[in-house]
């Protein structure tokens, strides 16, 4: 069997999420002006037929004839044009017989069949008194998918069923054959949404691509088990690969896809993924798994599990759970920087209620590190790889509306922290912080003061460093007083007014005093960067080991034009700033702090105003050093979907500056190019025989004699009116290792029929900022 060829509509998931694995997927429409434009009112009328079984016909028959002539058997000539109609089927033809014996139609001229859905062209016909036609020597369309094809005869009953022998199928235009699939029978059951052929066979420009004695498909939105298309690529870690995925309909609520791989250089691999559905929820089971590895010389795995499950309307279980039996798992098989610079996997499970005034978590987690030694990179020290949380509780709850106009809050967190070094600070940690809010707001204005208390205790346990001293346990607790507020300024410009510009000033003035927290253990807290949403945070670290002191007042100005009629936001700019009355004191081990008046400037810009331009920017400006500290500059020009430039600019002073250029864009009616290429300018200052600090980005391992390109690829399509064929060749830095490896995907699209070869638009969309190879849907 094979599950792909579909004659129909293509086999989705309803149930367990979207098409599985690329199940006989329809091609994207060619863009092609010859294509022929297809029936959109037929089209609609078959994706209403797609979703229930066919209605029953009536059984009535009715004819019109331009005349009738009665025979000496009985028999009725009908002459002229004659038109047999049953329900919404219609036959036409010239010069036809009736037979008031059986009640059937005998043709043997021209005849012309349509339902709405098909439409049939004949040397002759039989219809008989149920409705049932065959057609000799026929022609089909089918409307909804614009494809046509030939058979030597065809069969169709009432009951939706269609026999065709000898059948030549494609979605080419008359005179294009560049793709055909012949069959020497199918048959398919609209009822029971299944299709059957025989001798099938697929060829494309002549040469075959594809042939099986025998192929089962689904018919119309019912998923149906059976082989996909296979696959082909090549890497340079792995060699060419063949993956020939098998797909199981287990049942309306569970399905699997098993992908046998086999690698030139590694030997066979097994990609299985099992997907469910119940009544509280959905999860996904996938594993791959290689039994021998020729080149690693071991067993190797890869297994990853997620559910989520609503067992009431207010309590969810999330459960996310990876594991590779090694840490070069993703340096072989992942692809370009993001894929192999994997770092951490995930182990955590949380069960959470919330309500509209409580929100509760119990959660677990633990993470699996990925990291080995090289030339170029020391591994993370253990010292420095995440705690385990064994467990961690968590509360929120919010009370607005109370007396005065006061919101009451509370935050409270419960957690045990492990770790699997010696010598390092294990034990529990209690954070609590209750607070009240008054919140006031008028016309364009707001105000908010709030008072806040927080306490933390921690309960070490004996392998923890400080018992030697004889302490295990250590608290800090301070209050945190703030006052939030801000005001929007609003005006009409233009011609017809018909801009909107706003001016909002922001302002935070937040108080927390000092208090020595050197000796308190750090879990998992670390330094967020600054940035506007920071700027007005009441604590400049992220997690509850530290508390910053603050004696400061934050400033931020925003100021946006928009259409006033639909509010469009056309430009927006925002600036900020903090003031420091107080030196901060509170650091993280190894944190140094200056001593400074003010904040870095933060400033950002958001621009679509001009065309089909659009502007993104920011910058963090350090204005005792006069020099930036980081910042980014985007610039896209997005004519249509599928035609865009991309140029952005990136920098961490130090430690990362990139310049990231991308394009998607059609140079005639057939031909498109696709080309992206990431240069990091930092790369040129790295000695390659010296370490690598571990906290490195990946992009920033790239190696001087490639003069700082970590990634680029570039492709090209071509598309005809029923085919469309991409080839993208890849060529990136590894993240740990600073090798080069190369890759190439190239996909075949058989419009209507399937897809062949590695997902290529999926990966161009990803890496192409703004890029779809398909046009938004109009509503």
């Amino acid at each position: 069997m094979l599950a792909a060829a579909s004659l129909s509509s293509t086999a989705s998931a309803a149930e367990p999420e979207a098409n599985p694995a690329n199940t006989a997927e329809p091609a994207a429409e060619s863009q092609t002006p010859k294509c022929p434009a297809p029936n959109r009112e037929a089209t609609a009328t078959s994706q209403r037929r797609d979703a229930t079984p066919p209605a029953e016909l009536p059984q009535d028959i009715e004819f019109e004839a331009d005349g009738l002539e009665g025979t000496r058997e009985g028999e009725l000539k009908l002459n002229g044009k004659v038109e047999i109609r049953q329900g919404e089927r219609r036959i036409h033809t010239r010069d036809a017989t009736y037979n008031p014996q059986d009640e059937s139609f005998q043709v043997d001229q021209g005849v012309e069949y349509n339902d709405g859905q098909v439409t049939v062209r004949g040397e002759g016909a039989h219809i008989d008194r149920q409705g049932g036609a065959v057609f000799e020597g026929a022609q089909f369309e089918l409307a909804d998918r614009n494809a046509r094809g030939s058979a030597d005869r065809i069969r169709a009953t009432t009951e939706g069923t269609l026999s065709l022998d000898r059948v030549r199928y494609t979605t080419c235009p008359l005179g294009n054959e560049d793709w055909m699939l012949t069959a020497s029978d199918i048959d398919i059951s609209q009822r029971a949404g299944l299709g059957i052929g025989r001798g099938v066979r697929l060829d494309f420009k002549g040469v075959p691509l594809l042939y099986t004695p025998f192929i089962s498909f689904p018919v119309g939105n019912e998923r149906k088990s059976g082989f996909l298309f296979p696959t082909i690529g090549t890497s340079s870690r792995s060699g060419y690969s063949l993956e020939v995925p098998w797909y199981w309909n287990i049942a309306e609520n569970y399905d699997a896809t098993f992908a046998p791989i086999y690698y030139s250089k590694r030997g066979l691999k097994l990609d299985t993924e099992f997907r469910y559905l119940n009544a509280a929820g959905a999860g996904q089971l996938d594993v791959q798994y290689l039994p021998d590895d020729r080149e690693f010389g071991e067993e190797r795995s890869l297994v990853h599990f997620v559910d989520q499950s609503d067992f009431t309307q207010r309590l969810r279980l999330n459960i996310d759970a990876a594991n590779a039996s090694d840490d070069q798992w993703f340096e072989d098989f992942g692809l370009g920087p993001e894929g192999t610079s994997v770092t951490y996997l995930n182990r955590s499970a949380s069960l959470t209620y919330l309500d509209d005034r409580w929100l509760a978590i119990l959660h677990a987690q633990n993470f699996q590190t990925i990291d080995f030694a090289t030339e170029n990179r020391m591994p993370i020290p253990p010292a420095q790889r995440p705690y385990t949380m064994l467990p961690q509780m968590a509360v929120r709850a919010n009370f607005p509306d109370q007396p005065f106009g006061l919101t009451y809050g509370m935050d409270f967190e419960l957690a045990n922290f492990q770790h699997n070094v010696e010598g390092l600070d294990t034990g529990w940690r209690a954070d609590f912080a209750p607070e009240i809010r008054m919140p006031l707001r008028g016309a364009g204005v707001y105000i908010e003061p709030s008072a806040s208390w927080r306490y933390t205790r921690y309960k070490l346990s004996e392998e923890g460093a400080d018992i030697d001293n004889g302490h295990d346990t250590f608290t800090r607790s301070a209050p945190v007083l703030s006052v939030d507020g801000g005001m929007v300024f609003e005006r009409l410009f233009g011609s017809r007014k018909q801009r909107l510009s706003t001016i909002e000033p922001r302002f935070m003035y937040l108080y927390v005093p000092y208090r020595n927290q050197d000796d308190l253990p750090v879990f998992d807290t670390e330094l967020a960067d600054l940035n506007l949403v920071q700027l007005f945070r009441t604590n400049r670290y992220v997690g509850a080991d530290r508390l910053g002191d603050a004696n400061q007042l934050a400033i931020g100005f925003t100021s946006r034009w928009l259409d006033a009629d639909t509010g469009e936001q056309y430009i927006a700019a925002t600036v900020g700033q903090a003031y420091y009355f107080d030196r901060p004191r509170v650091t993280l081990p190894g944190e140094t702090i200056d001593d400074p008046e003010t904040s870095d400037i933060i400033a950002e810009i958001d621009l679509r105003a001009y065309g089909n331009w659009n502007i993104r920017g920011g910058i963090q400006w350090d204005p005792g050093e006069t020099r930036s500290e980081r910042g980014q500059l985007q610039l896209q020009y997005r004519p249509e979907y599928d035609r865009v430039m991309n140029l952005g600019y990136r920098f961490r002073r130090d430690r990362l500056e990139q310049v990231d250029g991308s394009v998607a864009w059609p140079i005639s009616k057939q031909w498109s190019v696709y080309a992206r290429m990431v240069y990091s300018l930092e790369d040129n200052a790295i000695d390659d025989t010296a370490p690598v600090d571990p906290t490195l980005p990946p992009e920033t391992v790239a190696r001087r004699d490639e003069k700082g390109v970590i990634d680029q690829f570039a492709g090209l399509e071509y598309r005809s009116c029923c085919w469309r064929f991409r080839v993208v060749a890849r060529r990136y830095v590894s993240d740990r290792t600073g090798d080069l490896d190369t890759s190439v995907l190239f996909q075949l699209e058989l419009n209507g029929l399937s897809n062949v070869g590695v997902g290529a638009n999926t990966f161009l969309e990803r890496s192409i900022r703004g890029y779809s190879v398909d046009p938004p849907e109009v509503e």
